[in-house]
C-alpha cells in the first residue's frame, strides 16, 4: 500500500437527501466527514414528476466549495452515486433534453405493457438478468416522448444519473457499468448493451455511449467550472455509480462464502458471484444480476425494509408522539412476542399512509395475532424482516448450491441493534454489522483505486476492516427461533393458497 496521502469526494443522492462527503486516505486507514447536505426531492410540472437536476448540479458545486473549505485543500478527485435506472437525454451540442423524468413518474406503467407484447417478461430476463418493473430504464425510454417526438433523436445521447452528473462536470460520456446493469438492456454476460433488446423495442443504439467499469476516470474537471469556482482541474471519476454497487464494494469481507444485506428504507440482500444466474427458478424467485466492482455481479432481491417502520414512525408523528428510532427499537426489545407477522415483500405495504393499521388489517385478515401497542407494532416489523431475510438466504443457498456461513449488514438500518441480533438468530448464522456509511466509503474507496492507491477489492476490503471496525451479532435461541420461521412460512403458504 501506498504512503501518499489523499483527499476525494463522494456525492451521494439519496432517496430524500443528498450530501458531499470528503475522505482522507492515508495509505492504511480511510477517515470519513459530511461536508454538505441537501433535499432531494422529486419535482411536480403538470403530470410529470422530475430530478430537479439543475439545483442538485449546483449543491454537487456547493459541496465542492465546502469540501476545499473544510480540508483546506482541493480534492484529488470526485464521484458520484445514487439509485438506479434514471437517466436523461443529452443533444449532440451537450445540451440537456428536459429535466430528467423520475422513477416513481407513472408513465412507464402502459409503456411497459406495451413493450411486452414485442419480447416476453421471460425472454427479457435470459437477456438482461433483471426482473421486470415498470421503472426499469427499458420501459423509461419505451415510455420517453422526446424520443417518439423528435426527428434528429438518433443524434442524441443518454446518460444515466451518475453519468450525467459526470458529463457536466468534466464533457466525458460514458456510462458506468453498476448503473447500467439495473436498467434491463445490459447483457450480463458480456457486460454491454444487448443490441437484441433495443433492435426489438426499436430503441436507437446510437443512445449508449460505451460502458466502463467501475473506477475509470473519466476526464478533469470542466475549464468554466474552475474558473467558476476558483479551483484547480481535478479527476472526474466513475466510481460505482449505483449506491448499492458502492456499498457492497466497502464489505469488510475477509472471505467470498457471505450474503450481504444493505440495510435502509430498502433492504438489498444478495450474494456477490462471477457470473449471472439466469435460470428460471432464479427468475420465479424474484432474483436480479446487477453489476458490481471489478466486473462481478450481485445476485440480490429488494426487501421492503425499514420503511414499514419509517412509516409508523412518521403516522404516530401525526399523532403528536415525535419518538426517534432508538425510542421506537428499545420499546420493542421489551415488547411481548404476539407471533404476528407481516410479508415484507408484499406490495401492499409500498404506498405511503397509516402503516400501523394496514399491519394491524394485515394480520387480522390472516387470522393471527393482531399487534395493538406501538412496541408490538414495531416488534412484529423487525421480526418479519429477519424472517424475510433467512428466506432469502435459503433462497440464494438453492441458487448457488452452497452454504454461507455468515451475513454482512451494511448501511444506515444497522444502527437498529435489535433488527441485526435478531437476523443472526433468525438465520442462524453470526451477523458483521459495518460499516454505517458503506456508499459513501465504497465510492471513496474506487477513486483511491482508480488513483492507483489501492489494486482490489480484497485490499479495499481489508482497509475498510481497519478503518472502521464492525459490530458481531451471534445466533441465540436457534430452536425457538426455527419453530416461529416455520409459523411464518406457514402463514406465507397459506396466503399464497389464498391468491
Amino acid at each position: 500500500m501506498s504512503a501518499k496521502s489523499l483527499q476525494m469526494m463522494a456525492v451521494d443522492f439519496g432517496a430524500s437527501s443528498g450530501r458531499a462527503v470528503a475522505g482522507h486516505f492515508d495509505g492504511q486507514r480511510l477517515s470519513i466527514q459530511e461536508v454538505h447536505r441537501f433535499d432531494n426531492e422529486p419535482v411536480q410540472l403538470g403530470e410529470r414528476l422530475h430530478w430537479d437536476f439543475l439545483r442538485l448540479f449546483h449543491e454537487l458545486k456547493r459541496g465542492m466549495m465546502k469540501a476545499r473549505q473544510e480540508l483546506g485543500a482541493v480534492p484529488a478527485s470526485i464521484a458520484v452515486d445514487t439509485w438506479g435506472v434514471d437517466y436523461g437525454l443529452v443533444d449532440p451540442k451537450g445540451r440537456l433534453i428536459g429535466n430528467p423524468y423520475h422513477y416513481r413518474d407513472l408513465r412507464s406503467e402502459p409503456a411497459m405493457k406495451e413493450a411486452l407484447k414485442w419480447i416476453s417478461e421471460a425472454e427479457l430476463y435470459g437477456l438482461t438478468g433483471i426482473q421486470s418493473s415498470s421503472i426499469n430504464t427499458i420501459y423509461q425510454l419505451y415510455a420517453d416522448e422526446h424520443l417518439r417526438l423528435y426527428q434528429n433523436a438518433d443524434d442524441w445521447r443518454m446518460l444515466f444519473m451518475p453519468d450525467l452528473f459526470h458529463y457536466y462536470l468534466s464533457g466525458e460520456m460514458a456510462n458506468e457499468y453498476t448503473i447500467a446493469s439495473t436498467s434491463g438492456l445490459l447483457d450480463p454476460v458480456r457486460r454491454t448493451w444487448s443490441s437484441k433488446v433495443m433492435r426489438t423495442l426499436s430503441l436507437p443504439e446510437s443512445l449508449f455511449s460505451p460502458v466502463v467499469m467501475p473506477g475509470t476516470r473519466l476526464g478533469a474537471l470542466r475549464p468554466e467550472i474552475c474558473a467558476e469556482l476558483s479551483i484547480p482541474a481535478m479527476p472526474v471519476i466513475a466510481a460505482s455509480g449505483h449506491d448499492t454497487a458502492a456499498a457492497v464494494a466497502s464489505i469488510p469481507a475477509s472471505s467470498s462464502r457471505y450474503a450481504f444485506i444493505s440495510s435502509g428504507t430498502w433492504s438489498l440482500m444478495g450474494i456477490e458471484l462471477d457470473e449471472p444466474v439466469l435460470t428460471a427458478r432464479s427468475r420465479e424467485l424474484l432474483f436480479s444480476n446487477e453489476g458490481s466492482a471489478e466486473g462481478k455481479i450481485r445476485l440480490l432481491k429488494n426487501i421492503m425494509g425499514l420503511w414499514l417502520l419509517q412509516e409508523c414512525r412518521r403516522s404516530w408523528a401525526m399523532e403528536g408522539d415525535s419518538l426517534s428510532y432508538a425510542e421506537l427499537t428499545e420499546m420493542a426489545q421489551h415488547a411481548p412476542q404476539t407471533a404476528s407477522y407481516v410479508d415484507a415483500g408484499d406490495a401492499v405495504f409500498l404506498p405511503p399512509g397509516n402503516m400501523p393499521e394496514r399491519i394491524r388489517e394485515y394480520c387480522r385478515a390472516s387470522g393471527q395475532n393482531v399487534p395493538q401497542s406501538r412496541p408490538e407494532i414495531v416488534r412484529c416489523i423487525l421480526e418479519s424482516l429477519a424472517f424475510k431475510y433467512r428466506q432469502t438466504l435459503d433462497e440464494i443457498e438453492e441458487l448457488t448450491g452452497e452454504r454461507l456461513d455468515h451475513i454482512h449488514m451494511v448501511g444506515g438500518g444497522i444502527q437498529n441493534r435489535l433488527l441485526c441480533q435478531l437476523t443472526a438468530s433468525v438465520t442462524g448464522r453470526t451477523v458483521i454489522a459495518g460499516p454505517v456509511e458503506a456508499t459513501s466509503i465504497g465510492n471513496l474507496m474506487m477513486q483511491a483505486k482508480a488513483h492507483g492507491e489501492v489494486h482490489g477489492l480484497g485490499e479495499i476490503r481489508e482497509i475498510v476492516r481497519e478503518s472502521f471496525p464492525p459490530e458481531i451479532y451471534v445466533p441465540a435461541d436457534a430452536e425457538l427461533w426455527d419453530e416461529r420461521y416455520h409459523g411464518f412460512e406457514q402463514l406465507l403458504g397459506l396466503l399464497k393458497m389464498r391468491g
